[in-house]
């Protein structure tokens, strides 16, 4: 049995389109993980940025600060 999983493991022979598919899911699957955590992370930022946008009172004239 071993011998015959080496044999499959070492077969270079088949089509190239299942190396090209599994190379494409690879990379969106690791976009998808990148977004996922760029964007939480662009949501707590922005919602603490919010927060503080709303706690500041806005002026007319730079001189009453």
């Amino acid at each position: 049995m071993t011998e015959l999983l080496k044999s499959f493991f070492r077969d270079d022979s088949g089509a190239v389109t299942v190396d090209w598919v599994v190379l494409t899911a690879a990379i969106v699957g690791l976009g998808f993980a990148v977004i996922t955590t760029v964007g939480r992370g662009a949501i707590d930022t922005s919602t603490g940025l919010g927060a503080v946008l709303a706690s500041k009172e806005v002026t007319r004239d730079y001189r009453e600060n």
